[in-house]
Order: C-alpha cells, then sequence, then structure tokens
C-alpha cells in the first residue's frame, strides 16, 4: 500500500495566493536542523538558515538543495541574520553580545561589541537583530533582551546614536525583537512584548506605530515595499506601506521567529524548536 501523498495546503495575503511547503529543505543523511532561529536570502536567491546547532549557518539554493554550511565555534547563541547587497552577511550572537560580519562563504570579516562584556548602552547586552540601510549602508541593532533600545552604526561599524529605553509609550519598548530598514530609510521595529510596530526616521524621531499586532516577533519588507510581520498567533500580516492592512494568513502552526523572501516573490518562515525548520510559501502566478 502507498503511503498517502500530503495534501497541498494554500494561504492568501490579499489577493496573493501561496502554496505551502514545509518539507522544502533538502538535507544529507543524518544531517537535521537544530533550533531553527532566523533565516536569509542573498543576491543569487541562496537561502541562509541560521540555526543554535552546528554549524551555525546552513545554505540552501531556491530549490532547497544543500549548498553547505560554515561557522562552526564562531557563534554562542544564534539569533538574528541578515545579507546586504553586497552579499556580506552579519550575524547576531545573542549571548555573545556581537553582531558579526561575515562573507558569503563564512569568511569572518568584522564584528562591533565585545563578547564578554555586556553593557546597558550601546554596543550590547543581549541583541535581537540587525538590518541595514541599503542606501547609506548604515547598520541598526535592535538590542532587544538586556537592553531596550536600537543602536545606529556607520558603513565601518563606527557608533553614531541609540535611541529607546523600557516602557510602553513612543520611542520604548519591550523587547525590540526584529528591525528592518525600508526602501525611504524608515526604521521598522517589532516591539514584541508591547504588541506593535513602531517606526522611525534614521535620527531615532518617533513616525508612528501599527498596532492589532500579538507578539510581532520579526520584519521583511520586499522589493515594491509590502511589509510582513510575523506574530506569536500564530500568523503573517502584510502592510501596504502607508500601514493599511493588505491580508493576513496562518501558515505554520507556531509561527515564523524569522522571515524573509526571494526576488521571485516566495517567502521563508523560520520556525524554532519543537518544529526545527523552514518552510516555503511558494508563490503562485
Amino acid at each position: 500500500m502507498n503511503p498517502a501523498r500530503p495534501i497541498d495546503t494554500f494561504v492568501a495575503l490579499g489577493e496573493q495566493l501561496y502554496r505551502i511547503d514545509r518539507s522544502w529543505a533538502h538535507l544529507g543523511p543524518g544531517q537535521v536542523l537544530d533550533g531553527v532561529s532566523q533565516v536569509a536570502v542573498d543576491s543569487h536567491d541562496r537561502v541562509y538558515v541560521f540555526q543554535r546547532g552546528d554549524p551555525p549557518v546552513v545554505v540552501f539554493d531556491q530549490s532547497g538543495e544543500y549548498v553547505g554550511s560554515w561557522g562552526t565555534g564562531m557563534i554562542a547563541d544564534a539569533h538574528g541574520i541578515f545579507i546586504t547587497k553586497d552579499d556580506r552577511v552579519l550575524l547576531v550572537d545573542r549571548d555573545g553580545h556581537q553582531v558579526i560580519g561575515f562573507d558569503r562563504g563564512g569568511r569572518r570579516l568584522w564584528e562591533i561589541g565585545e563578547r564578554r562584556n555586556p553593557r546597558l548602552q550601546a554596543p550590547f547586552n543581549h541583541p535581537a537583530d540587525v538590518a541595514v540601510d541599503p542606501g547609506s549602508g548604515h547598520i541598526y541593532v535592535a538590542d532587544g533582551y538586556g537592553n531596550s533600545a536600537i543602536h545606529r552604526f556607520d558603513s565601518e561599524g563606527k557608533y553614531i546614536l541609540s535611541w529607546g529605553h523600557p516602557g510602553k509609550g513612543p520611542s520604548e519598548f519591550t523587547t525590540p525583537h526584529g528591525v528592518w530598514i525600508d526602501a525611504s530609510h524608515r526604521v521598522l521595529v517589532a516591539d514584541r512584548e508591547n504588541d506593535r510596530l513602531q517606526i522611525f526616521d534614521p535620527d531615532g524621531r518617533y513616525l508612528g506605530e501599527w498596532r492589532d499586532l500579538y507578539h510581532p516577533m520579526d520584519i521583511f519588507v520586499d522589493v515594491v515595499g509590502n511589509i510582513f510581520v510575523t506574530d506569536q498567533i500564530p500568523r503573517i500580516t502584510m502592510f501596504s506601506p502607508d500601514g493599511t492592512l493588505v491580508g493576513r494568513c496562518k501558515p505554520v502552526p507556531i509561527g515564523g521567529h524569522g522571515i524573509c523572501g526571494d526576488s521571485m516573490g516566495n517567502l521563508y518562515l523560520s520556525e524554532v524548536a519543537p518544529v526545527n525548520r523552514v518552510t516555503k510559501l511558494v508563490r503562485l502566478t
């Protein structure tokens, strides 16, 4: 008797339909993903999975075939990942209190923060996420676990400024967990335990906030400006650039701790324990 074929399932965000592929990543014999924290996509649509297992970075092509892995012995606690337009890979080592830059082959280029010196100011005290402004190259770090702040550095890693402190008001945070910079240079912050997305200009001036979210975890902005936010309902919420709600869906059972997309409009969700996998939302035309 042949085993039953898995039933295809679909979700929609606005008018866009996606097919859910939970078995997209093809690992070699004996390989498993462990503590999948975040996911990012490079300029060649290769998908980088940042995990709390070893090695911490596992790379797949767009079809899910295993490409390689790296980072053994370099990361204490994998959390956030961001890939720049020139394919520099930025990793957030949460309990290592560092942001570390690599080339796409895993060669260490630079670091911000001191591994044995957490601080109640920049840099860092258990940082959560990192993003880069594609125009200026400036680096923004959500310092979300020991601190409640956003820190800005120039493209060389030189400190510029910080904003935020604990609380529930404007420019206050309770676990700033995700950060992204959109094409208008707005800084979008997933203020997780305050159930909102806060919006700032590059100098930290408060521009507004979007609510009706439950513990938002991560942010991704696509090439046309659509803003995707994962939360712990669990669901994905899609906003237009002005904050209009476009659509919502529940593609995974626990929630996407991280989200990113490729040049074809497909989305990738990282699911932490006990699931430990990457789910692909295949964009249907």
